[in-house]
């Protein structure tokens, strides 16, 4: 069957290699490598006989993945941490290229083209593993992960220039004209591109997808893809930088989304062709031959990548666990690495030994991310206990008689001070610890008590009577130091009870595996704020609203219910009270119940529900006696089911 039955074994052999890589929670491409590796030229068994033409189908995945990462680009991202992505990762990469040369030149001797074709290949990380290991710990849309984000988008773009740049250096005089007309044919490139793309792309795409047919629109955006980057081939330029300027011109259209949304499957099965390919190339003997080699590369290269990335991000400003975070994170080889080592081998500027000592390094330090990345928080905590004896305490409006069956709050902020003031109105005992101490300064002046200090560490914790405390409160929106601060809690107090603040459900679900079992959203308990006031501008009926609510809140936190047992039972108990509804009911004039009292209309009897409580011009009477009489304009609030509740509104008139 030819190449028929070799795409047949490849796409079997990866989907298997695939459920693996799933099962055991890795990135589905080191599935993929490990399938390419079964059935390569290297091993026995079920062999793909036509490599060569499985690496030229191979080279579309590496096109459409160009393509997407084009039609995925955008500036907005890169606005919040623009000064380290723009100004940090290309200092990063000349910092991880001067590396990886220093290892070739140093370490084994290689010649200089192989050492600096070895620096160029390790200085990318990898942004699919990444962005999985920062989804499964639940630290997405935290400041580091927004560091790291921004960092791996410029690292992408960056593949597009070492694709021209390399290939160019094995002969560096011959070399530099070649690159000088390379970089003018793709500067002319890009003019043409945006003309074309702003004028008749536009135009071609609407005409199109005015025939509401989505397999054509398909085919026109793939043969826009690859066509563009063919034309850039017939150019001189790369075909892999055709496709991704036709991506990011295709982006700035109204047709970008759905563009993506339509190119992904297509891409993903082209990439399984291009990351089965690239396992075949791995020779299993040589890694038994030289497993010396490789675990001596691996090490010095995570160690050193990682090492840049965190000192990169403290030089930008960034403090407490970002550093740790993104060199943790960051410290791996990447997928993109892949694509510019084939253009390497296609372009015979580096050797089969050299193209697999880099594939198995990024293979290996992909396999080691989510184990680095989970000891940021350990790390970081470890590193605050070492420097407690340095860091500043300070108490601050503390009570006379000391701290007991109080409320720590950690972590000051407009939060903490809101949550500070209502407790303090209600006259309950509580201390902040804050460390920002412009915020303590805010405090002081507010009367609130509050410690200067760091609540990841003991000494702080000691200090706010951790062991007295009947509630902690972690009001700090980072995931990595909340979790280091429940840590210190649980150690200290294990029996607090703590409430935290997450910023979505896999912070939710993070905390959750630290013990805490009260989480709140910020933004989401908002959300639901702005929308039941609108609800009520619009008369819907209060207990409409509050279902509704009630409902939303339950759907939020069914992933903790799905995943744990023990959390819906705690859940469950905690709101049993739910079970019977509160609603409020408004007396109006018509009602019949204005001056008469509870015990005259028999209301328990009668309707089965409780008063719980009455509001009169702003004052609430909670647990009104039997002869409470009632007055015209009262809120009523009453606990009882729907069918009690749709009987009280009756004998109050409302229906």
């Amino acid at each position: 069957m030819g190449i028929a039955a070799d795409i047949a074994i490849i796409v079997v052999a990866g989907l298997i290699g695939g459920i693996i890589a799933q099962q055991l929670r890795q990135p589905l491409i080191l599935g993929y490598i490990l399938a390419g590796i079964l059935v390569g030229p290297f091993t026995g068994g079920v062999t793909v006989a036509n490599v060569h033409d499985i690496e030229l189908l191979a080279e579309i995945g590496v096109a459409l993945l160009l393509f997407a990462l084009g039609l995925e680009f955008s500036l907005k991202e890169l606005k919040p941490v623009r000064n380290i992505a723009l100004i940090g990762t290309p200092i990063q990469l000349l910092l991880t290229i001067a590396l990886g040369f220093g290892i070739g030149q140093y370490l084994f001797n290689w010649a200089w083209i192989d050492s600096l074709w070895f620096g160029g290949l390790i200085a990318l990380s990898s942004t699919m593993v990444i962005l999985k290991t920062l989804m499964a710990q639940g630290r997405m849309g935290t400041l580091s992960s927004r560091v790291m984000i921004g960092m791996l988008i410029v690292q992408d773009l960056a593949v597009v220039p070492l694709m021209i740049i390399l290939p160019q250096m094995d002969d560096p005089e011959a070399g530099l004209p070649i690159l000088g007309m390379a970089a003018l044919k793709a500067a002319g490139f890009l003019f043409l591109m945006i003309f074309v793309g702003t004028r008749v792309i536009p135009r071609l795409m609407g005409y199109i997808a005015g025939w509401n047919s989505r397999e054509l629109f398909l085919v026109a955006i793939t043969a826009l893809g690859l066509g563009i980057g063919y034309g850039t081939y017939l150019f001189g330029l790369s075909f892999a930088f055709g496709a991704f300027v036709a991506g990011m011109v295709l982006s700035e259209s109204d047709y970008g989304h759905q563009a993506l949304s339509d190119i992904i499957p297509l891409r993903d099965l082209f990439g399984l062709l291009f990351f089965v390919s690239v396992g075949m190339l791995l020779d299993p003997i040589f890694l038994l031959e030289n497993w010396l080699t490789i675990l001596t590369v691996v090490v010095i290269v995570s160690i050193g990548k990682g090492l840049i990335f965190g000192i990169l991000s403290r030089l930008f400003g960034y403090g407490n666990v970002v550093p740790i975070a993104v060199g943790l994170g960051l410290f791996q080889v990447g997928e993109f690495s892949f694509v510019l080592a084939r253009v390497g081998m296609s372009t015979n500027s580096i050797s089969e030994e050299l193209y697999t000592l880099t594939l198995t390094t990024a293979i290996l330090t992909m396999v080691m991310t989510p184990i680095a990345s989970g000891l940021t928080t350990p790390l970081y905590t470890a590193l605050r206990k070492r420097r407690s004896g340095r860091d500043p305490l300070q108490t601050i409006n503390l009570p006379e008689d000391g701290l007991h069956d109080h409320v720590i709050i950690a972590g000051g902020g407009r939060v903490g001070e809101n949550v500070a003031q209502v407790l303090q109105h209600l006259d309950l005992a509580f201390v902040i610890i804050e460390l920002d101490y412009h915020q303590v300064i805010q405090t002081k002046e507010n009367g609130f008590p509050v410690i200067f200090g760091d609540a990841a560490q003991e000494v702080v914790l000691e200090a706010a009577k951790i062991e007295k405390a009947r509630l902690v409160l972690v009001t700090t929106p980072a995931i990595v130091s909340t979790q280091t601060i429940v840590e210190q809690v649980r150690h200290a107090n294990p029996t607090v009870h703590i409430v935290a603040r997450a910023e979505g459900v896999e912070q939710m679900q993070a905390l959750h595996e630290h013990g805490v079992y009260e989480v709140v959203q910020p933004e989401f308990e908002a959300g639901l704020e702005i929308t039941r006031q609108a609800l009520l501008h619009l008369d819907i009926p209060t207990t409409d609203i509050q279902r509704f609510t009630d409902t939303i809140r339950r759907e939020l936190y069914a992933p903790l219910y799905d995943t744990r047992h023990d959390y819906e039972t705690i859940a469950q108990l905690k709101n049993v009270s739910q079970l019977l509804e509160l609603n409020w009911v408004k007396l109006t004039e018509n009602t019949p119940l204005t001056g008469h009292t509870i015990h005259e209309l028999k209301i328990r009897s009668e309707t089965g529900v409780s008063v719980v409580g009455v509001m009169r011009d702003g004052t609430l009477h909670s647990n009104p006696t039997a002869d409470y009489q009632f007055s015209v304009g009262d809120l009523v609030g009453i606990i009882g089911n729907f069918e009690q509740l749709t009987t009280f509104q009756e004998m109050a008139g409302e229906n």
